[in-house]
C-alpha cells in the first residue's frame, strides 16, 4: 500500500498538515479509535509506503525511514469539549488571532493565506476560559468521488482547533500525536461546530482536546493532541 500527500494539504509549507496526515493513515486501522504518532514532518509529493505492524497497526515510510505510525487507541483520553451555539462560535471565528500573526499561514486546516475552495479555512478564536471556536462548513472540494465527506478531514477538523488554544502564534507548535475517534462525517454544506481546549503544557510538551459537533449537536468527532513546539 502506498499514500501520498499532495501539497494541497501541507501545514507548514514544506510538511503535511498533521491531522490530515493521521487521519489518511488512520484509514488504514480497522479499529473506532486511533492514535496516530508523527515520528518526523510528513514529506509532500511524494510515494510513502504504508506498511502493516504486528500490533494491528501500519507504518507510514519515505525511503525506508519511519515518518509516521498508526495503533488502535484507547478511548480513555476523550472528552468532548462543551460546545457554544453557532452564532457564538462564529463570533469567537471573528476574533482569529491567526488572522493578525500565524507561524502557518498557508495551513490547509487554518492557514488563512488559502482560498475558499483550496484550504478549510477553520479560524478558531479564543472564548477566554482555555477554549476555541469556529464554524466548519464542508464544501464539495472535500469530497469523494461518491460526494461524501472522508473521515480524513473530520481528523484535519479535529488538529488546528486544539493548537490554538495555546498562544501558538508566539510559541509555534506541530502535531506529535493524535488520537482520535471519528463516528459520523458530515454532510457538505451542513454547519458544524469546532471546539478546542487547552489541558495542559509542560517543557515543549502541550496537551489540547477537541470535538467536532454536527448541526443537530451531536458529536461527529473528538481528540486528543499532543503538541510539540518547534523553533519559528
Amino acid at each position: 500500500m502506498t499514500l501520498t500527500i499532495a501539497s494541497r494539504f501541507r501545514g507548514p509549507s514544506s510538511s503535511g498538515n498533521g491531522g490530515y496526515v493521521s487521519g489518511s493513515l488512520a484509514e488504514h486501522v480497522d479499529a473506532a479509535v486511533v492514535t496516530v504518532t508523527l515520528r518526523r514532518p510528513p514529506p509532500l509529493d511524494v510515494t510513502l509506503d504504508v506498511a502493516p505492524a504486528d500490533d494491528g497497526g501500519v507504518r507510514l515510510l519515505h525511503d525506508g525511514e519511519l515518518v509516521a505510525e498508526a495503533v488502535p487507541g484507547d478511548d480513555a483520553p476523550l472528552s468532548a469539549v462543551p460546545a457554544v451555539s453557532q452564532s457564538d462560535a462564529s463570533a469567537a471565528a471573528a476574533e482569529y488571532p491567526g488572522l493578525r500573526a500565524h507561524p502557518f499561514p498557508e495551513c490547509f486546516v487554518c492557514g488563512p493565506s488559502r482560498a475558499p475552495g483550496d484550504g478549510m479555512r477553520l479560524f478558531p478564536g479564543r472564548l477566554g476560559d482555555g477554549r476555541t471556536a469556529c464554524v466548519w462548513v464542508p464544501s464539495a472540494d472535500v469530497t469523494d468521488e461518491s460526494g461524501a465527506v472522508p473521515a480524513r478531514f473530520v481528523w484535519a477538523a479535529l488538529d488546528c482547533p486544539g493548537g490554538w488554544s495555546a498562544p501558538i502564534e508566539g510559541r509555534p507548535m506541530v502535531l506529535g500525536r493524535l488520537t482520535a475517534e471519528v463516528r459520523a462525517t458530515p454532510d457538505v454544506g451542513a454547519e458544524c461546530v469546532v471546539m478546542g481546549q487547552m489541558l495542559g503544557a509542560e517543557g515543549r510538551k502541550t496537551w489540547t482536546a477537541t470535538t467536532v459537533y454536527a448541526e443537530d449537536g451531536q458529536v461527529v468527532g473528538r481528540a486528543y493532541a499532543t503538541w510539540i513546539t518547534v523553533d519559528a
